[in-house]
């Protein structure tokens, strides 16, 4: 199910035509490979919302080959960084190559491994944490997070809609069964206060309350 009307989607997206080469480079790329991105709508949102909180420290859960991380590389402070964590080294190798494209490297870190493994080993406090890893994951992954990010911080999560599967009352598979947990974590703690927007696929923004 498309979450959003396309033609909707191709009028969004002429009303603010990106003109980053690097970007292009990353969305033919995408395309080509059938590699899932966050696409140019929910980048300018990331990008927007850095911005807004005057954001210095990101991390990422799931990164691929750091689309999402360029985004807010566009985004952060002057002085600002992110942790990007990624299972694949190919992956890595390719981000490392358009951060260098786009003069960006200075600002990201990159870690290979279980992003679950990795967060152990930074203790945080993060302004932004975007999570993006496989989705069965999600329900897991959040008692961890929460520590890491501060008070007024926020928690970004792609795929809350799940390609409308989250409509299913009884879903059978794990990335459904994973997400409709988290959504419900989400809402029901008292320590975050939640809206998904139906763009693309579903973002999730949660205010860490304290």
């Amino acid at each position: 199910m498309d979450i959003v009307n396309e033609a909707i989607e191709r009028y969004l997206e002429r009303l603010a035509p990106e003109e980053d080469e690097v970007l292009k480079e990353m969305e033919q790329l995408a395309e080509l490979e059938h590699f899932p991105i966050v696409g140019p709508l929910v980048g300018r949102l990331l990008c927007q919302l850095a911005r807004m909180m005057k954001a210095k420290e990101v991390l990422e859960l799931g990164s691929g080959f750091g689309y999402s991380a360029y985004w807010f590389a566009k985004g952060i402070e002057p002085d600002g960084w992110i942790v990007c964590t990624d299972f694949s080294e190919a992956n890595v190798r390719l981000a490392r190559e358009f951060f260098a494209k786009g003069k960006v490297s200075r600002r990201i870190q990159f870690e290979v491994g279980d992003s679950l493994d990795i967060i152990s080993r930074f203790p945080g406090l993060f302004d932004i944490v975007f999570m993006d890893i496989d989705k069965e994951q999600y329900p897991t992954a959040l008692p961890k997070i929460l520590p890491r990010l501060r008070t007024g911080g926020l928690l970004i999560t792609d795929n809350l809609l799940w390609f409308g599967a989250v409509l299913q009352d009884q879903p059978s598979d794990a990335s459904t069964m994973g997400i409709k947990a988290y959504t419900r974590l989400l809402y029901s703690s008292p320590e975050l206060y939640t809206t998904i927007i139906p763009i693309r696929d579903g973002v999730g923004l949660s205010l860490k309350l304290s």
